[in-house]
């Protein structure tokens, strides 16, 4: 029993350093969703979230290290972190006030363990009890001994690490593209007149007293659907796929936001790639996010598909494109620039592919 509570402050340490490191890692993996929920949650924009993102990532790594040490352990790495662990459960009790104590996931352990905001905040709640127990149990190092600068170095350490195993595109300061507005073609209106001559031969051997008559012309009045007025797409300026010139704003599209790892993503490129065959679908073009690109020859073998694609390496203009608080897969069905319906993420506005065909096969002729 004494053996046990002797050693027992340095398997509590043990335990909590466990715990930083796994939400460090799994915030990591990927981290593009830790940047995404930062921006979701209002916390900072696109432009700040990738640095933040590695800042905050790097603050548990420096922890689950920090922690085994003895340099100012008691006076100072304790109580940041009992701090930082305060400031968690705050916002999570907001969320759970905002949205409900058991709706979504924290992302405390990213993608890898989804938990509720009230999960969350029992295990934060627990692990500061634990953090309160090592302050009353641990000593620092000896008077004179302690060494500010290994606390340093061990944050500096782990931002190091994060921002040179995880590099991002920084936020672009240049001006948007200019987009060119295309040519409006036709009202707003369903159907316009379409005039098209025709010729039709008569065989004047056989048609009497009709030397003079060599053809009669004739004129076919049709229907076309010509679409809605045409517009610029927030996809305009999005206009090479696979090393070939697309304007995505002419006529009938679709184009979907697919992250190439993503399983859902995949399910969604099933689906179209067999519609494609039993319908007559307008061209399909996807955006891949950049992230695990060397997957991308994968998701077109498993999904049996060959679409023309382009990877962005922009994820916040990604996301931009999704729109907010959406996720992957996303499905959007164009008609000269106009959305005429939008497919996200995995709830109600999920990809329903017999929809989908409805819409698309209502309007042709």
């Amino acid at each position: 029993m004494n053996s046990i509570k002797k050693h027992l402050p340095l398997i509590v340490r043990i335990l909590v350093s466990a715990l930083f490191l796994l939400s460090a890692v799994a915030k990591s993996f990927p981290i593009w969703a830790f940047e995404k929920q930062l921006v979701d949650l209002g916390i900072i924009d696109w432009c700040y979230a990738p640095h933040f993102a590695r800042l905050i990532i790097a603050l548990e790594l420096a922890i689950a290290i920090a922690i085994l040490q003895k340099h100012y352990l008691k006076t100072f790495v304790i109580p940041v972190t009992i701090i930082l662990l305060i400031g968690f459960c705050t916002h999570l009790g907001i969320q759970m006030v905002q949205h409900g104590a058991m709706n979504g996931n924290c992302g405390c352990f990213g993608q890898l363990i989804p938990m509720t905001p009230l999960e969350a905040f029992i295990k934060n709640i627990i692990t500061i009890l634990l953090m309160v127990y090592l302050y009353k149990n641990v000593e620092n190092k000896l008077k004179g001994e302690n060494k500010f600068v290994v606390i340093l170095f061990i944050y500096f350490l782990s931002a190091f690490i994060m921002f040179f195993f995880f590099p991002f595109c920084p936020c672009s300061k240049t001006k948007t593209p200019q987009i060119v507005v295309p040519e409006i073609i036709s009202d707003n209106s369903k159907t316009d007149s379409l005039i098209v001559n025709s010729t039709e031969i008569v065989d004047t051997s056989k048609v009497k007293g009709a030397d003079n008559v060599k053809q009669k012309d004739s004129t076919k009045k049709i229907e076309v659907d010509l679409g809605p007025t045409k517009t610029v797409s927030k996809f305009a300026i999005y206009n090479n796929f696979s090393g070939k010139s697309v304007n995505l704003d002419d006529g009938k599209k679709i184009v979907c936001l697919f992250v190439p790892g993503c399983d859902h993503c995949r399910d969604a490129a099933k689906e179209l790639a067999i519609l494609k065959k039993k319908y007559n679908l307008p061209p399909i073009f996807i955006l891949f996010m950049d992230e695990e690109t060397f997957k991308i020859p994968e998701f077109f073998t498993e999904t049996k598909s060959n679409f023309p694609y382009f990877v962005m390496s922009d994820i916040p203009a990604f996301f931009k494109l999704l729109g907010n608080n959406a996720t992957t897969p996303g499905v959007n069905y164009l008609w000269n620039g106009n959305i005429i319906k939008a497919y996200q993420g995995l709830e109600d506005q999920k990809f329903n592919a017999p929809e989908l065909v409805k819409i698309i096969t209502s309007n042709q002729k």
